[in-house]
């Protein structure tokens, strides 16, 4: 049991204004394994002091400066490498070889991708007669969440001191272990006191606070699209940017020239890959109809050989779900599919034979589903696929984006040419074609309700930028 109830204020770890006890939970064991503090908005007063404070000295450092102090972060994140990765196994339940491949690399990549745009970047240009001039925006308050931890924290936190600007972040309360590990890289980074603060909280406690703060001059907040309607109309009193990534239902669409085997068995495996839990996952398959019953057939034999497993042991497993409330989320999903009259392909309610503790989730597959059903239109956010069948492209066009979201696509094809037209039509941020990874040095973000602005890399560093105009 660690005790974790210290916030990270001005370059100390300090006690709690007031005490609020929280338990985290291990969702492979359900056992207590840390106790944090949730704080209040009094926490977050002092924490926004000293960034403010902060900003008046970091704000105007050099770019050399903030080049060195961002290596010196890198090797101290390289240094609890491994540490990062059992924390995260810990704390959201990803298998530890996934933990320590995907999860973990996630900071590592972040850093070493702004720290190349740092080198390059363009602060300062003429433009006509002016001095066009790129400045932090000040204080930023950082709401991240647990599904990806480290991967959230570090493509805000990273941009945001390359760029000279100070900040607050609140983790999830769900998965905290990964910040106070981060917290402490920063420290031992040697960042002068107050440029980066953390305090743990709920959302209607720091949460809220951050996103009304009159002293916070910009919000990035990654979750729930209905989380971030609130933040958003919360930060409109102080008119202050707000930078979301919030929900995605992605479609995977596959064309009628692909290898229907090999790119099903894919999309399976990838929409299971970290149980589900990632807001970009390729939820919605669709399928041509003429091939619809070859893709079930491939589908249901991919997912029957899908282990769920201990994330403590090594191996090519999912996990458990985050939490008791979350996987009675995902399970009230579920079964709204079979009450609407979609076919269960594979799955269902219930926990995997075998795993009684621990809030594991049967790998699930929906077919005959049409896509004004709740589970083609609502996230889920676990291990959870529906398969719909079109007529032509045109109809495949119109499925995929008949969804408030617009996070991500994914498009299978034997013609690249024609895969990059039908992306063009895609109201989506973010398109994978034939497997292609999305990159540390993508943007990465959405349309519609899935947010704005745009993470990672270069494109990173604006939404923590002012633009001035000096003409003389």
């Amino acid at each position: 049991m660690k005790d974790l109830r210290q916030f990270y204020i001005n370059g100390q770890w300090v006690n709690p204004l007031t005490a609020k006890d929280f338990a985290v939970i291990n969702p492979a064991t359900e056992q207590e394994i840390a106790i944090i503090s949730l704080g209040s908005s009094q926490d977050v007063d002092l924490a926004v002091a000293a960034a403010k404070n902060a900003f008046a000295t970091f704000g105007f450092s050099s770019v050399e400066e903030r080049i060195s102090l961002l290596e010196s972060l890198l090797k101290q994140y390289m240094d609890n490498y491994d540490a990062m990765a059992h924390a995260i196994s810990l704390e959201m339940g990803a298998p530890i070889d996934f933990s320590t491949n995907a999860q973990a690399d996630c900071g590592k990549g972040h850093i070493e991708s702004t720290l190349a745009a740092l080198k390059e970047f363009e602060f300062s240009r003429t433009l006509g007669n002016a001095q066009i001039v790129k400045e932090p925006v000040g204080v930023c308050g950082f709401i991240t969440p647990w599904n990806w931890p480290i991967n959230q924290i570090a493509c805000k936190v990273a941009p945001a001191l390359a760029t000279g600007c100070t900040m607050i972040l609140k983790p999830s309360e769900i998965a905290p272990l990964s910040a106070q590990l981060f917290t402490q890289m920063i420290h031992d980074a040697g960042y002068p006191a107050g440029v980066y603060n953390m305090v743990n909280g709920d959302g209607m406690g720091v949460g809220s606070a951050i996103s009304a703060h009159k002293d916070i001059d910009m919000v990035s907040f990654t979750g729930s699209t209905r989380a971030g309607i609130a933040i958003a109309k919360s930060a409109a009193d102080t008119v202050k940017r707000v930078a979301q990534e919030l929900g995605g239902k992605s479609p995977n669409i596959i064309l009628d020239d692909a290898d229907i085997d090999k790119v099903v068995k894919k999309g399976v495996l990838h929409c299971m890959s970290n149980t589900g839990q990632s807001c970009n996952a390729p939820t919605r398959m669709l399928v041509p109809a003429s091939k619809y019953q070859q893709a079930l057939e491939v589908a249901k034999a991919t997912v029957a050989k899908v282990k769920v497993g201990n994330p403590a042991e090594h191996g090519n497993h999912i996990g458990p779900l985050v939490s008791e409330g979350h996987f009675e989320k995902v399970q009230a999903m579920i079964q709204a599919g079979i009450d609407e009259g979609a076919t269960l392909l594979a799955g269902g309610v219930g926990k995997p034979e075998g795993f009684d503790t621990g809030y594991y989730t049967k790998p699930t597959i929906f077919s005959d589903v049409t896509n004004d059903m709740t589970i083609a239109q609502e996230e889920i956010f676990g291990p959870v696929l529906v398969m719909i069948p079109y007529a032509d492209e045109a109809e495949a066009i119109k499925i995929a984006n008949d969804t408030p979201y617009g996070l991500a696509a994914f498009i299978q094809s034997g013609n690249p040419e024609r895969a990059q037209n039908v992306a063009r039509k895609i109201r989506a941020g973010m398109i994978c074609i034939n497997g292609a990874s999305h990159i540390y040095t993508s943007p990465f973000g959405g349309f519609k309700q899935s947010g704005n602005g745009r993470e990672w890399g270069e494109f990173g560093f604006e939404d923590f930028l002012e633009t001035k105009s000096i003409s003389s």
